[in-house]
């Protein structure tokens, strides 16, 4: 189980939702072991995902060893489709090309002003897609701003390392 995971590929099934941290507010779901088989690794795996009629959303299938995956199930996920701990869902996963990076125009324009946008896309995509994940799940405009800057701070890192290696 070596390979990337083929951008495109859709895959479904049932499970129950969990707990996953005892007294926080934070569910995931398992992910059967004959779709880990079918994604090809065991590593975090970049999806589109909805459950039940939800929404779509962006998150990683995360690993937990043994070649098992779960997908965590947020708060507004679960609120709008009227689920809870302990119930059978049906997930739908897309999964990404983790290569395919768009960067949300508030966060550009930060870059921009700051001129560390080539040092943020110097950043393997992976990790550009996790920030740029963090920043959409803000609640509030005051934590985007704040996860913007934390990005555009990751941002000038990474610029500073990359004239230090020169």
């Amino acid at each position: 189980m070596k390979r990337p995971p083929d951008a495109g590929q859709q895959l479904s099934f049932q499970a129950i939702l969990e707990n996953w941290a005892e007294g926080m507010d934070y569910c995931a779901v398992p992910v059967p072991a004959e779709i880990t088989q079918a994604l090809g690794t065991k590593g975090p795996v970049l999806v589109m995902a909805r459950v039940n009629d939800s929404a779509p959303f962006q998150v990683s299938l995360f690993p937990v060893g043994g070649g098992q995956h779960y997908i965590r199930i947020r708060a507004k996920v679960r609120q709008e489709t009227k689920t809870k701990t302990g119930d059978r869902v049906q997930v739908r996963v897309t999964v990404l090309d983790r290569a395919d990076v768009t960067i949300p125009e508030d966060l550009m324009s930060a870059l921009r002003t700051e001129g560390v946008t080539e040092a943020f896309k110097s950043l393997p995509p992976g990790k550009q897609n996790f920030m740029i994940r963090r920043i959409d799940d803000a609640a509030k405009p005051e934590t985007r701003d704040k996860r913007i800057q934390k990005v555009v701070e990751a941002a000038h890192q990474r610029r500073e390392k990359v004239v230090d290696q020169t």
